[in-house]
C-alpha cells in the first residue's frame, strides 16, 4: 500500500498533506520554503520517499468560472517539474477560505503563521481527492 500526497502551491509557500495507507483521513505534515524551487521539489521527493508516496495530489486554484488563470498555470508548472510519481491536479477553488474557518474553529491563530493555512489548506484539497 502507498500514501498519498497533497501540496497546496503558493507563490512563497508550500502546504504538505498526506494520507493514510487506506486513503481515508488526510494528515497535516508541513510547509515547504517554495524558493529556492529546486530546493523545495527535492524535499517533496524526500517527503513523497520517506512515506511510501506513489500520488501526489496538487492543487489548481482555477478562476470560478473554471478557467485556468495566472496562478493555475503556475501550479501546473510546478507541478510538471516534480518526477518519479503520478500528479493528480485537484481544483482547489475556495479551499484557503474553508482551511481558515477551519482553523478558526480550533482556535488557532494564523494569522502570524500563514504556513499553518497552507498546510490546512492542503488537507482540505486531499480530503476533497479521497472523497471522490
Amino acid at each position: 500500500m502507498h500514501k498519498i500526497m497533497c501540496l497546496d502551491v503558493g507563490t512563497k509557500r508550500i502546504g504538505v498533506a498526506l494520507s493514510d495507507y487506506l486513503h481515508v483521513i488526510a494528515t497535516p505534515h508541513s510547509c515547504i520554503q517554495r524558493n529556492p524551487e529546486d530546493k523545495a521539489i527535492a524535499e517533496i521527493v524526500k517527503i513523497a520517499n520517506e512515506n511510501n508516496v506513489e500520488k501526489i495530489v496538487v492543487g489548481v486554484p482555477k478562476n470560478m468560472d473554471g478557467t485556468i488563470g495566472f496562478q493555475a498555470q503556475d501550479c501546473i508548472n510546478f507541478s510538471q517539474k516534480i518526477h518519479g510519481f503520478d500528479i493528480i491536479l485537484e481544483d482547489e477553488r475556495l479551499t484557503s477560505e474553508e482551511a481558515e474557518e477551519r482553523l478558526r474553529e480550533r482556535k488557532v491563530d494564523f494569522r502570524k503563521n500563514k504556513g499553518l493555512v497552507d498546510i490546512e489548506s492542503a488537507c482540505v484539497i486531499l480530503e476533497q481527492y479521497l472523497g471522490k
